[in-house]
Protein backbone atom coordinates (compact mmCIF):
# COMPACT_ATOMS: atom_id res chain seq x y z
CA UNK A 1 0.00 0.00 0.00
CA UNK A 2 1.24 3.46 -0.84
CA UNK A 3 2.47 5.62 1.97
CA UNK A 4 0.52 8.86 2.54
CA UNK A 5 3.37 10.88 0.98
CA UNK A 6 2.93 8.81 -2.21
CA UNK A 7 -0.82 9.45 -2.43
CA UNK A 8 -2.16 11.68 -5.17
CA UNK A 9 -2.64 15.34 -4.35
CA UNK A 10 -6.42 14.90 -4.41
CA UNK A 11 -6.25 11.94 -1.98
CA UNK A 12 -3.92 13.79 0.40
CA UNK A 13 -6.21 16.81 0.40
CA UNK A 14 -9.23 14.56 0.96
CA UNK A 15 -7.59 12.91 3.98
CA UNK A 16 -6.50 16.29 5.36
CA UNK A 17 -9.93 17.83 4.85
CA UNK A 18 -11.69 14.87 6.50
CA UNK A 19 -9.32 15.10 9.46
CA UNK A 20 -9.92 18.84 9.76
CA UNK A 21 -13.68 18.40 9.43
CA UNK A 22 -13.68 15.64 12.05
CA UNK A 23 -11.74 17.80 14.49
CA UNK A 24 -14.01 20.77 13.84
CA UNK A 25 -17.19 18.69 14.27
CA UNK A 26 -15.80 17.04 17.41
CA UNK A 27 -14.86 20.42 18.84
CA UNK A 28 -18.28 21.77 17.95
CA UNK A 29 -19.98 18.77 19.52
CA UNK A 30 -17.90 19.16 22.67
CA UNK A 31 -18.77 22.83 22.82
CA UNK A 32 -22.46 22.04 22.34
CA UNK A 33 -22.37 19.49 25.19
CA UNK A 34 -20.58 21.96 27.45
CA UNK A 35 -23.09 24.63 26.58
CA UNK A 36 -25.98 22.23 27.16
CA UNK A 37 -24.51 21.26 30.53
CA UNK A 38 -24.15 24.88 31.55
CA UNK A 39 -27.67 25.68 30.39
CA UNK A 40 -29.10 22.69 32.27
CA UNK A 41 -27.31 23.77 35.46
CA UNK A 42 -28.56 27.33 35.03
CA UNK A 43 -32.12 26.09 34.58
CA UNK A 44 -31.79 23.93 37.72
CA UNK A 45 -30.49 26.90 39.74
CA UNK A 46 -33.27 29.15 38.50
CA UNK A 47 -35.90 26.51 39.27
CA UNK A 48 -34.51 25.92 42.77
CA UNK A 49 -34.46 29.66 43.48
CA UNK A 50 -38.07 30.08 42.40
CA UNK A 51 -39.24 27.19 44.58
CA UNK A 52 -37.24 28.49 47.56
CA UNK A 53 -38.76 31.96 47.20
CA UNK A 54 -42.23 30.45 47.04
CA UNK A 55 -41.66 28.39 50.22
CA UNK A 56 -40.13 31.36 52.05
CA UNK A 57 -43.14 33.50 51.20
CA UNK A 58 -45.65 30.93 52.51
CA UNK A 59 -47.47 32.22 55.69
CA UNK A 60 -47.51 28.73 57.24
CA UNK A 61 -43.72 28.66 57.13
CA UNK A 62 -43.43 32.07 58.75
CA UNK A 63 -45.88 31.04 61.47
CA UNK A 64 -44.16 27.69 62.09
CA UNK A 65 -40.80 29.36 62.60
CA UNK A 66 -42.22 31.11 65.67
CA UNK A 67 -43.38 27.84 67.31
CA UNK A 68 -41.36 26.06 70.01
CA UNK A 69 -41.08 22.92 67.82
CA UNK A 70 -41.12 24.13 64.18
CA UNK A 71 -40.20 20.71 62.76
CA UNK A 72 -43.59 19.20 63.51
CA UNK A 73 -45.15 21.62 60.99
CA UNK A 74 -42.26 22.33 58.63
CA UNK A 75 -41.11 18.72 57.99
CA UNK A 76 -44.36 17.47 56.41
CA UNK A 77 -44.85 20.77 54.58
CA UNK A 78 -41.30 20.70 53.11
CA UNK A 79 -41.56 17.05 52.08
CA UNK A 80 -44.85 17.74 50.37
CA UNK A 81 -43.26 20.60 48.39
CA UNK A 82 -40.23 18.41 47.55
CA UNK A 83 -42.34 15.62 46.15
CA UNK A 84 -44.63 18.01 44.31
CA UNK A 85 -41.77 19.92 42.62
CA UNK A 86 -39.47 16.94 41.95
CA UNK A 87 -36.54 18.52 43.74
CA UNK A 88 -34.11 16.55 45.89
CA UNK A 89 -34.38 18.49 49.13
CA UNK A 90 -36.34 21.33 50.70
CA UNK A 91 -34.71 22.39 53.98
CA UNK A 92 -36.13 25.02 56.31
CA UNK A 93 -33.64 26.16 58.93
CA UNK A 94 -32.96 28.76 61.56
CA UNK A 95 -30.71 31.72 60.98
CA UNK A 96 -28.00 29.70 62.69
CA UNK A 97 -28.31 26.92 60.10
CA UNK A 98 -30.13 24.40 62.31
CA UNK A 99 -32.36 22.23 60.12
CA UNK A 100 -36.12 22.01 60.81
CA UNK A 101 -36.74 19.74 57.80
CA UNK A 102 -34.80 17.30 55.64
CA UNK A 103 -35.54 14.30 53.36
CA UNK A 104 -33.54 12.23 55.84
CA UNK A 105 -35.30 12.77 59.16
CA UNK A 106 -32.12 11.89 61.06
CA UNK A 107 -30.55 15.11 59.76
CA UNK A 108 -33.17 17.32 61.45
CA UNK A 109 -31.62 19.36 64.23
CA UNK A 110 -28.19 19.23 62.70
CA UNK A 111 -26.34 22.13 61.10
CA UNK A 112 -26.91 22.82 57.42
CA UNK A 113 -23.87 22.10 55.18
CA UNK A 114 -23.33 25.08 52.95
CA UNK A 115 -23.05 28.86 52.92
CA UNK A 116 -25.82 30.90 54.52
CA UNK A 117 -24.20 34.23 55.37
CA UNK A 118 -25.68 36.14 52.44
CA UNK A 119 -29.13 34.78 53.15
CA UNK A 120 -28.84 35.75 56.83
CA UNK A 121 -28.15 39.28 55.64
CA UNK A 122 -31.34 39.14 53.57
CA UNK A 123 -29.96 38.25 50.15
CA UNK A 124 -31.04 35.17 48.15
CA UNK A 125 -28.31 33.31 46.24
CA UNK A 126 -27.51 30.06 44.41
CA UNK A 127 -24.44 27.86 44.56
CA UNK A 128 -23.10 24.38 43.87
CA UNK A 129 -22.07 22.60 47.04
CA UNK A 130 -21.53 19.05 48.35
CA UNK A 131 -23.90 18.29 51.20
CA UNK A 132 -25.34 15.18 52.84
CA UNK A 133 -26.93 14.09 49.53
CA UNK A 134 -23.80 14.74 47.48
CA UNK A 135 -22.97 17.59 45.05
CA UNK A 136 -26.04 19.68 44.33
CA UNK A 137 -27.18 22.98 42.82
CA UNK A 138 -29.02 24.83 45.57
CA UNK A 139 -30.75 28.12 46.26
CA UNK A 140 -30.88 29.71 49.74
CA UNK A 141 -33.58 32.32 50.45
CA UNK A 142 -34.28 34.25 53.71
CA UNK A 143 -37.71 34.08 55.37
CA UNK A 144 -38.56 37.65 56.32
CA UNK A 145 -41.27 38.58 58.77
CA UNK A 146 -41.86 42.00 60.27
CA UNK A 147 -38.79 43.29 58.45
CA UNK A 148 -36.41 40.79 60.01
CA UNK A 149 -34.92 37.52 58.83
CA UNK A 150 -36.65 34.79 60.86
CA UNK A 151 -35.26 31.71 59.09
CA UNK A 152 -33.86 30.32 55.85
CA UNK A 153 -35.16 28.03 53.07
CA UNK A 154 -32.76 25.92 50.95
CA UNK A 155 -33.96 24.03 47.85
CA UNK A 156 -31.54 21.80 45.96
CA UNK A 157 -31.23 19.46 42.98
CA UNK A 158 -28.39 16.95 43.09
CA UNK A 159 -25.91 16.84 40.19
CA UNK A 160 -26.79 13.26 39.33
CA UNK A 161 -30.31 14.40 38.44
CA UNK A 162 -28.87 17.22 36.31
CA UNK A 163 -26.57 14.75 34.58
CA UNK A 164 -29.50 12.45 33.82
CA UNK A 165 -31.31 15.37 32.22
CA UNK A 166 -28.22 16.20 30.16
CA UNK A 167 -27.84 12.58 29.05
CA UNK A 168 -31.30 12.77 27.60
CA UNK A 169 -30.06 15.53 25.25
CA UNK A 170 -26.89 13.71 24.17
CA UNK A 171 -28.51 11.53 21.46
CA UNK A 172 -29.90 14.63 19.74
CA UNK A 173 -26.54 16.38 19.94
CA UNK A 174 -24.71 13.28 18.71
CA UNK A 175 -27.11 12.91 15.77
CA UNK A 176 -26.59 16.55 14.84
CA UNK A 177 -22.81 16.04 14.99
CA UNK A 178 -22.96 12.93 12.80
CA UNK A 179 -25.15 14.70 10.25
CA UNK A 180 -22.76 17.67 10.19
CA UNK A 181 -19.82 15.29 9.71
CA UNK A 182 -21.58 13.45 6.88
CA UNK A 183 -22.51 16.69 5.11
CA UNK A 184 -19.00 18.07 5.44
CA UNK A 185 -17.48 14.78 4.25
CA UNK A 186 -19.86 14.70 1.28
CA UNK A 187 -18.92 18.26 0.30
CA UNK A 188 -15.26 17.42 0.71
CA UNK A 189 -15.66 14.36 -1.50
CA UNK A 190 -17.31 16.42 -4.25
CA UNK A 191 -14.49 18.99 -4.13
CA UNK A 192 -11.96 16.15 -4.17
CA UNK A 193 -13.64 14.57 -7.18
CA UNK A 194 -13.34 17.80 -9.15
CA UNK A 195 -9.74 18.22 -8.01
CA UNK A 196 -8.88 14.69 -9.14
CA UNK A 197 -10.20 15.47 -12.62
CA UNK A 198 -8.21 18.68 -12.81
CA UNK A 199 -4.95 17.18 -11.49
CA UNK A 200 -5.38 13.83 -13.29
CA UNK A 201 -4.95 12.13 -9.90
CA UNK A 202 -1.25 13.06 -9.79
CA UNK A 203 0.68 13.43 -6.57
CA UNK A 204 2.51 16.57 -5.39
CA UNK A 205 5.88 15.22 -6.45
CA UNK A 206 4.61 14.33 -9.92
CA UNK A 207 3.00 17.76 -10.27
CA UNK A 208 6.17 19.49 -9.07
CA UNK A 209 8.30 17.44 -11.45
CA UNK A 210 5.94 18.13 -14.38
CA UNK A 211 5.99 21.84 -13.61
CA UNK A 212 9.80 21.84 -13.53
CA UNK A 213 9.97 19.94 -16.84
CA UNK A 214 7.38 22.10 -18.57
CA UNK A 215 8.90 25.31 -17.27
CA UNK A 216 12.34 24.21 -18.51
CA UNK A 217 10.95 23.28 -21.93
CA UNK A 218 8.92 26.48 -22.15
CA UNK A 219 11.95 28.69 -21.62
CA UNK A 220 14.44 26.53 -23.53
CA UNK A 221 12.66 26.15 -26.89
CA UNK A 222 13.98 28.27 -29.70
CA UNK A 223 10.50 29.33 -30.85
CA UNK A 224 8.34 31.95 -29.25
CA UNK A 225 5.28 30.46 -27.53
CA UNK A 226 2.08 32.19 -26.47
CA UNK A 227 -1.12 30.86 -24.93
CA UNK A 228 -4.14 33.08 -25.54
CA UNK A 229 -7.62 32.77 -24.06
CA UNK A 230 -10.79 33.01 -26.13
CA UNK A 231 -10.71 36.82 -25.85
CA UNK A 232 -7.13 37.03 -27.17
CA UNK A 233 -5.55 37.85 -23.80
CA UNK A 234 -2.13 36.42 -23.04
CA UNK A 235 -2.20 33.63 -20.44
CA UNK A 236 1.34 32.26 -20.87
CA UNK A 237 4.43 33.56 -22.66
CA UNK A 238 7.99 32.26 -22.84
CA UNK A 239 11.27 34.17 -22.99
CA UNK A 240 11.68 33.91 -26.77
CA UNK A 241 8.21 35.35 -27.41
CA UNK A 242 8.97 38.25 -25.08
CA UNK A 243 12.19 38.90 -27.01
CA UNK A 244 10.66 38.64 -30.48
CA UNK A 245 7.67 40.85 -29.65
CA UNK A 246 9.44 43.12 -27.13
CA UNK A 247 6.67 42.38 -24.61
CA UNK A 248 6.55 44.05 -21.18
CA UNK A 249 6.79 42.01 -18.00
CA UNK A 250 3.10 42.54 -17.19
CA UNK A 251 1.74 41.34 -20.55
CA UNK A 252 -0.07 38.34 -19.00
CA UNK A 253 -3.79 39.09 -18.95
CA UNK A 254 -3.54 41.75 -21.67
CA UNK A 255 -4.26 41.68 -25.40
CA UNK A 256 -1.37 41.88 -27.85
CA UNK A 257 -0.99 45.27 -29.53
CA UNK A 258 1.94 43.97 -31.61
CA UNK A 259 -0.12 41.28 -33.38
CA UNK A 260 -3.77 42.31 -32.90
CA UNK A 261 -4.90 39.92 -35.66
CA UNK A 262 -4.28 36.96 -33.33
CA UNK A 263 -7.17 37.92 -31.09
CA UNK A 264 -9.75 36.11 -33.25
CA UNK A 265 -8.16 32.75 -32.33
CA UNK A 266 -8.46 31.44 -35.89
CA UNK A 267 -5.95 28.91 -37.26
CA UNK A 268 -2.86 30.30 -39.03
CA UNK A 269 -0.19 28.33 -40.82
CA UNK A 270 3.24 29.86 -41.55
CA UNK A 271 1.91 33.40 -41.92
CA UNK A 272 4.54 36.11 -42.25
CA UNK A 273 4.02 39.16 -40.04
CA UNK A 274 6.20 42.20 -39.61
CA UNK A 275 6.80 43.83 -36.25
CA UNK A 276 8.86 46.96 -35.67
CA UNK A 277 12.17 45.34 -36.62
CA UNK A 278 11.50 41.67 -37.26
CA UNK A 279 10.03 39.29 -39.80
CA UNK A 280 8.08 36.59 -37.94
CA UNK A 281 6.51 33.36 -39.14
CA UNK A 282 3.33 32.84 -37.13
CA UNK A 283 1.36 29.65 -36.51
CA UNK A 284 -1.81 29.58 -34.45
CA UNK A 285 -4.00 26.62 -33.51
CA UNK A 286 -7.09 26.39 -31.28
CA UNK A 287 -6.49 24.65 -27.95
CA UNK A 288 -9.18 24.21 -25.29
CA UNK A 289 -10.75 27.56 -24.46
CA UNK A 290 -8.07 29.53 -26.31
CA UNK A 291 -5.27 29.05 -28.80
CA UNK A 292 -1.55 28.31 -28.99
CA UNK A 293 0.67 30.65 -31.00
CA UNK A 294 4.23 29.84 -32.09
CA UNK A 295 6.64 32.44 -33.49
CA UNK A 296 9.81 31.90 -35.54
CA UNK A 297 12.28 34.66 -36.27
CA UNK A 298 12.94 34.90 -40.02
CA UNK A 299 14.54 38.33 -40.01
CA UNK A 300 18.05 37.16 -40.85
CA UNK A 301 16.72 34.41 -43.11
CA UNK A 302 14.65 36.94 -45.05
CA UNK A 303 17.70 39.15 -45.51
CA UNK A 304 19.79 36.21 -46.66
CA UNK A 305 16.97 35.15 -48.96
CA UNK A 306 16.99 38.62 -50.50
CA UNK A 307 20.73 38.39 -51.07
CA UNK A 308 20.31 34.89 -52.51
CA UNK A 309 17.61 36.15 -54.86
CA UNK A 310 19.96 38.89 -55.98
CA UNK A 311 22.79 36.43 -56.58
CA UNK A 312 20.40 34.07 -58.32
CA UNK A 313 19.16 36.90 -60.51
CA UNK A 314 22.73 37.85 -61.29
CA UNK A 315 23.47 34.24 -62.19
CA UNK A 316 20.42 34.17 -64.43
CA UNK A 317 21.60 37.34 -66.11
CA UNK A 318 25.02 35.78 -66.62
CA UNK A 319 23.41 32.73 -68.20
CA UNK A 320 21.34 34.98 -70.42
CA UNK A 321 24.45 36.97 -71.26
CA UNK A 322 26.31 33.73 -72.02
CA UNK A 323 23.48 32.64 -74.29
CA UNK A 324 23.50 36.00 -76.07
CA UNK A 325 27.29 35.87 -76.25
CA UNK A 326 27.04 32.46 -77.88
CA UNK A 327 24.62 33.82 -80.47
CA UNK A 328 26.85 36.80 -81.14
CA UNK A 329 29.90 34.54 -81.41
CA UNK A 330 28.13 32.38 -83.99
CA UNK A 331 27.21 35.54 -85.86
CA UNK A 332 30.80 36.75 -85.84
CA UNK A 333 32.10 33.34 -86.96
CA UNK A 334 29.51 33.22 -89.71
CA UNK A 335 30.46 36.72 -90.92
CA UNK A 336 34.12 35.74 -90.98
CA UNK A 337 33.23 32.54 -92.86
CA UNK A 338 31.45 34.68 -95.44
CA UNK A 339 34.55 36.78 -95.84
CA UNK A 340 32.98 39.84 -94.16
CA UNK A 341 35.74 40.43 -91.65
CA UNK A 342 35.13 44.16 -91.32
CA UNK A 343 31.43 43.68 -90.49
CA UNK A 344 32.33 40.91 -88.03
CA UNK A 345 34.80 43.18 -86.22
CA UNK A 346 32.36 46.08 -86.04
CA UNK A 347 29.59 43.83 -84.73
CA UNK A 348 31.79 42.26 -82.04
CA UNK A 349 33.37 45.48 -80.80
CA UNK A 350 30.05 47.36 -80.82
CA UNK A 351 28.32 44.81 -78.55
CA UNK A 352 31.38 44.62 -76.31
CA UNK A 353 31.57 48.39 -75.95
CA UNK A 354 27.86 48.64 -75.07
CA UNK A 355 28.13 46.01 -72.31
CA UNK A 356 31.37 47.44 -71.03
CA UNK A 357 29.97 50.97 -70.81
CA UNK A 358 27.06 49.75 -68.72
CA UNK A 359 29.33 47.79 -66.37
CA UNK A 360 31.81 50.67 -66.13
CA UNK A 361 29.08 53.14 -65.31
CA UNK A 362 27.72 50.96 -62.50
CA UNK A 363 31.16 50.19 -61.07
CA UNK A 364 32.27 53.82 -61.20
CA UNK A 365 29.12 55.10 -59.50
CA UNK A 366 28.59 52.31 -56.96
CA UNK A 367 31.60 51.23 -54.94
CA UNK A 368 29.69 48.72 -52.81
CA UNK A 369 30.34 45.31 -54.47
CA UNK A 370 27.10 43.70 -53.29
CA UNK A 371 25.04 46.57 -54.66
CA UNK A 372 27.00 46.46 -57.97
CA UNK A 373 26.13 42.80 -58.39
CA UNK A 374 22.50 43.52 -57.52
CA UNK A 375 22.19 46.35 -60.05
CA UNK A 376 23.85 44.40 -62.88
CA UNK A 377 21.53 41.48 -62.22
CA UNK A 378 18.45 43.69 -62.07
CA UNK A 379 19.46 45.39 -65.36
CA UNK A 380 19.54 42.02 -67.09
CA UNK A 381 16.26 40.90 -65.50
CA UNK A 382 14.50 44.13 -66.43
CA UNK A 383 15.81 43.88 -69.98
CA UNK A 384 14.39 40.37 -70.32
CA UNK A 385 10.96 41.73 -69.29
CA UNK A 386 11.16 44.60 -71.76
CA UNK A 387 11.97 47.30 -69.21
CA UNK A 388 14.93 49.64 -69.48
CA UNK A 389 16.69 49.98 -66.12
CA UNK A 390 18.81 53.14 -66.05
CA UNK A 391 21.29 54.26 -63.40
CA UNK A 392 21.46 58.01 -62.84
CA UNK A 393 24.79 59.30 -64.26
CA UNK A 394 25.34 61.28 -61.05
CA UNK A 395 24.69 58.30 -58.78
CA UNK A 396 27.32 57.80 -56.10
CA UNK A 397 27.39 55.16 -53.31
CA UNK A 398 30.71 55.12 -51.39
CA UNK A 399 31.60 51.88 -49.65
CA UNK A 400 30.58 51.39 -46.00
CA UNK A 401 27.88 54.06 -45.84
CA UNK A 402 25.17 51.46 -45.15
CA UNK A 403 24.80 47.80 -44.32
CA UNK A 404 25.02 45.86 -47.63
CA UNK A 405 22.13 43.61 -46.59
CA UNK A 406 19.93 46.64 -45.94
CA UNK A 407 20.87 48.02 -49.37
CA UNK A 408 19.96 44.73 -51.03
CA UNK A 409 16.60 44.63 -49.21
CA UNK A 410 15.72 48.24 -49.97
CA UNK A 411 17.04 48.64 -53.54
CA UNK A 412 16.19 45.10 -54.67
CA UNK A 413 12.55 45.28 -53.52
CA UNK A 414 12.05 48.82 -54.82
CA UNK A 415 13.44 47.84 -58.27
CA UNK A 416 11.31 44.68 -58.38
CA UNK A 417 8.22 46.70 -57.47
CA UNK A 418 9.12 49.39 -60.06
CA UNK A 419 9.72 46.82 -62.82
CA UNK A 420 6.36 45.17 -62.08
CA UNK A 421 4.66 48.58 -62.22
CA UNK A 422 6.41 49.45 -65.52
CA UNK A 423 5.48 46.12 -67.11
CA UNK A 424 1.82 46.67 -66.19
CA UNK A 425 1.82 50.08 -67.92
CA UNK A 426 1.98 50.86 -71.65
CA UNK A 427 5.42 51.47 -73.25
CA UNK A 428 7.89 53.02 -73.08
CA UNK A 429 8.72 51.03 -69.95
CA UNK A 430 11.50 52.50 -67.90
CA UNK A 431 12.92 52.40 -64.37
CA UNK A 432 15.46 54.94 -63.11
CA UNK A 433 17.70 54.38 -60.09
CA UNK A 434 19.50 57.19 -58.31
CA UNK A 435 21.74 57.32 -55.23
CA UNK A 436 23.68 60.14 -53.60
CA UNK A 437 24.83 61.56 -50.28
CA UNK A 438 22.98 64.54 -48.81
CA UNK A 439 23.89 65.97 -45.40
CA UNK A 440 25.05 62.75 -43.73
CA UNK A 441 22.18 60.87 -45.34
CA UNK A 442 22.26 58.29 -48.10
CA UNK A 443 19.44 58.98 -50.54
CA UNK A 444 18.18 56.09 -52.67
CA UNK A 445 15.59 56.86 -55.34
CA UNK A 446 13.71 54.51 -57.66
CA UNK A 447 11.25 55.87 -60.25
CA UNK A 448 9.10 53.91 -62.70
CA UNK A 449 6.94 54.64 -65.70
CA UNK A 450 3.90 52.87 -64.24
CA UNK A 451 0.51 54.32 -63.40
CA UNK A 452 1.64 55.64 -60.01
CA UNK A 453 -0.11 55.53 -56.60
CA UNK A 454 -2.87 57.73 -55.25
CA UNK A 455 -2.85 59.10 -51.71
CA UNK A 456 -4.82 56.18 -50.25
CA UNK A 457 -2.52 53.63 -51.90
CA UNK A 458 0.57 55.42 -50.57
CA UNK A 459 -0.72 54.98 -46.99
CA UNK A 460 -1.32 51.25 -47.55
CA UNK A 461 1.73 50.48 -49.70
CA UNK A 462 4.02 49.51 -46.83
CA UNK A 463 1.50 47.29 -45.02
CA UNK A 464 2.07 43.54 -45.21
CA UNK A 465 -0.18 41.85 -47.75
CA UNK A 466 -0.98 44.98 -49.79
CA UNK A 467 -0.32 44.71 -53.51
CA UNK A 468 -1.47 46.28 -56.76
CA UNK A 469 -1.06 42.96 -58.58
CA UNK A 470 -4.25 41.15 -59.51
CA UNK A 471 -2.93 37.71 -60.48
CA UNK A 472 -3.75 34.63 -58.46
CA UNK A 473 -0.23 34.11 -57.10
CA UNK A 474 -0.96 35.50 -53.68
CA UNK A 475 1.86 33.80 -51.78
CA UNK A 476 4.65 36.28 -51.28
CA UNK A 477 2.66 39.23 -52.58
CA UNK A 478 2.68 42.41 -50.55
CA UNK A 479 5.86 41.61 -48.62
CA UNK A 480 8.53 43.52 -50.57
CA UNK A 481 7.48 47.07 -49.72
CA UNK A 482 6.65 45.97 -46.17
CA UNK A 483 10.23 44.73 -45.78
CA UNK A 484 11.51 48.00 -47.20
CA UNK A 485 9.46 49.98 -44.69
CA UNK A 486 10.60 47.78 -41.83
CA UNK A 487 14.28 48.04 -42.78
CA UNK A 488 14.12 51.81 -43.19
CA UNK A 489 12.31 52.20 -39.87
CA UNK A 490 14.86 49.95 -38.10
CA UNK A 491 17.74 52.07 -39.44
CA UNK A 492 16.10 55.35 -38.39
CA UNK A 493 15.39 56.53 -41.95
CA UNK A 494 12.28 57.67 -43.78
CA UNK A 495 10.48 57.07 -47.08
CA UNK A 496 8.72 59.54 -49.37
CA UNK A 497 6.44 58.46 -52.22
CA UNK A 498 5.62 60.96 -54.97
CA UNK A 499 5.16 60.98 -58.72
CA UNK A 500 2.75 62.08 -61.43
CA UNK A 501 2.25 59.40 -64.06
CA UNK A 502 4.63 57.06 -62.24
CA UNK A 503 5.75 56.33 -58.67
CA UNK A 504 8.96 57.77 -57.22
CA UNK A 505 10.20 56.13 -54.01
CA UNK A 506 12.82 58.16 -52.12
CA UNK A 507 14.56 56.55 -49.14
CA UNK A 508 16.78 58.51 -46.77
CA UNK A 509 19.08 56.56 -44.45
CA UNK A 510 21.50 57.96 -41.87
CA UNK A 511 25.07 57.35 -43.06
CA UNK A 512 26.70 54.61 -41.04
CA UNK A 513 29.93 55.61 -39.26
CA UNK A 514 32.82 54.35 -41.36
CA UNK A 515 36.03 52.98 -39.92
CA UNK A 516 39.05 54.89 -41.34
CA UNK A 517 41.31 52.73 -43.52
Amino acid sequence: MLRPRDWSLARQLLALQIAVVTVVVAAGLGGAIAQAEHATEERAATRALAIARAVAATPDVRTALALPAPSTVLQPHAEGVRRATGTDFVVVMSTDGIRYSHPDATQIGKKFLGHIDDAVRGDAFTETYTGTLGPSVRAVVPVIADGAVRGLVAVGIVRSAIDRSLQGQLPTLALAGVLALLLAAGGTWLVNRRLRRQTHDLGPRELSRMYAYYDAVLHAVGEGLLLLDRDGRVQLVNDEARRLLALPTDVVGRRLDTLPMLGDGGPRVDEIHLTGDRVLVVNQRPAGDGSVVTLRDHTDLQALTGELDSVRGFAESLRSAAHEASNRLHTVVSLIGLGRVTEALEFATGELALSQRLADRVVESVEEPVLVALLLGKVAQASERGVELVLDPDAQVPPGVADPRDLVTIVGNLIDNAVDAAVAAPPPRRVEVGAWLDDEELVLQVADSGTGLDAAQVEQAFARGWSTKTDERLIGRGLGLALVGQTVHRRGGRIDVTGDGGAVFTVRLPVRARVPS
